[in-house]
This record gives C-alpha cells, sequence and structure tokens, in this order.
C-alpha cells in the first residue's frame, strides 16, 4: 500500500521511496539498482512516477523536493 511521504499527502511507494533515498546519496541509476537490486528500467520508472507525483520537472527538483519535504 502507498504510504505518504513525510506528510507530504503524496502515495510515495515503499520502492518509490527506497529509489528517492538512494538519489538523495548522489547515486545513478545503474548504480540504484545495483545497490535496490532491481534493473535500471525499473529505477528509471520509480524516478518517472516519483517525477509525475511531485511534479518536479528534473532529478535536481525532485532532490529539493525532498529535502523540503523534511
Amino acid at each position: 500500500m502507498p504510504l505518504p511521504h513525510q506528510g507530504s499527502g503524496l502515495a510515495i511507494t515503499p520502492a518509490e521511496r527506497r529509489v528517492l533515498q538512494e538519489l538523495e546519496l548522489g547515486l545513478s541509476n545503474k548504480t540504484i539498482a545495483a545497490v535496490l537490486i532491481v534493473s535500471p528500467r525499473t529505477v528509471e520508472s520509480h524516478l518517472s512516477s516519483l517525477l509525475a507525483k511531485t511534479g518536479c520537472q528534473s532529478r535536481t527538483q525532485l532532490l529539493l523536493w525532498a529535502q523540503a519535504e523534511r
């Protein structure tokens, strides 16, 4: 079941949350995929979903959004 991210009211899934946490460490999609033991395409899919949910246009904006949500 999707979980809200830090009180934002958005339904961020546990998998999306894990990808976002790794993204916050500055990791590339390929490295995130290796860490989470998923395909790079799965990471891209989760990031695309996060961008759509948050209205962000880039990874950088997504990182700034995540920081603001803390």
